[in-house]
């Protein structure tokens, strides 16, 4: 085979797999996790399942598959909303964090509320960033908190309790929409305004003794 005829295969095989993905977005927003099959996401792009097949494994890799798309597309978010302030750069960030959850609901369940079944290989942080762009982001404004003096101490781990807090405010609110939350931003911002306060309090020590590997 020609270098340019491998090429074109490839380049068909990106598009498919893009095709493949977006199709499971659509499934996932109008139907939720139990909407999200093989046989569905098939017909939904006109292939045969056993075409499915060649791409994904089973619906786990679809999942990591969505995983890195919707972690991308809220990275291309939050780069939108920078500020010269780092603190208002990083509440800017876990602003927009917070809009795509609430607004994007069956997503968010299903990329970041579904337990995923394959342990991942051990990696380390800077590979776990690489794989997820919009902690990434969150991690260099920290550094520039704490390079403002605004913040002290480890940026993984302040980075971390902030993505805790945001998450499991938006998390909550997915799953309890009849608690008197209030205004849902509104609601979310405050956690992230008292989990900024405390930070900004005392210094924050790394996570681990290991700061530099993920927990296996």
């Amino acid at each position: 085979m020609s270098s340019s005829a491998a090429q074109r295969r490839e380049l068909q095989k990106a598009e498919l797999r893009a095709e493949l993905v977006a199709a499971a977005h659509a499934l996932v927003r109008e139907e939720g996790y139990e909407g999200l099959t093989i046989r569905k996401l098939a017909t939904r792009v006109g292939y045969a399942p056993m075409s499915v097949y060649s791409y994904f494994a089973d619906k786990q890799e679809i999942l990591m598959a969505l995983a890195e798309d919707a972690f991308a597309d809220l990275a291309r978010r939050m780069r939108q909303s920078q500020s010269d302030d780092p603190i208002k750069a990083l509440r800017a960030a876990l602003t927009e964090y917070a809009k795509f959850g609430l607004g994007n609901p069956n997503e968010y369940r299903t990329v970041f509320m579904t337990e995923k079944l394959k342990h991942p290989p051990e990696e380390s942080f800077d590979e776990m960033e690489r794989e997820n762009p919009a902690f990434q982001i969150i991690i260099e404004l920290v550094r520039a908190c704490l390079a403002a003096g605004v913040l002290k101490g480890d940026a993984r781990a302040i980075s971390t309790a902030l993505w805790t807090v945001a998450h499991g405010s938006v998390s909550l609110l997915i799953t309890f929409p009849f608690y008197p939350f209030g205004d849902p931003m509104a609601y979310v911002m405050r956690m992230g305004d008292l989990a900024l306060a405390g930070l900004a309090a005392s210094e924050t020590p790394p996570l681990t003794d290991e700061p530099g590997k993920c927990p296996g």
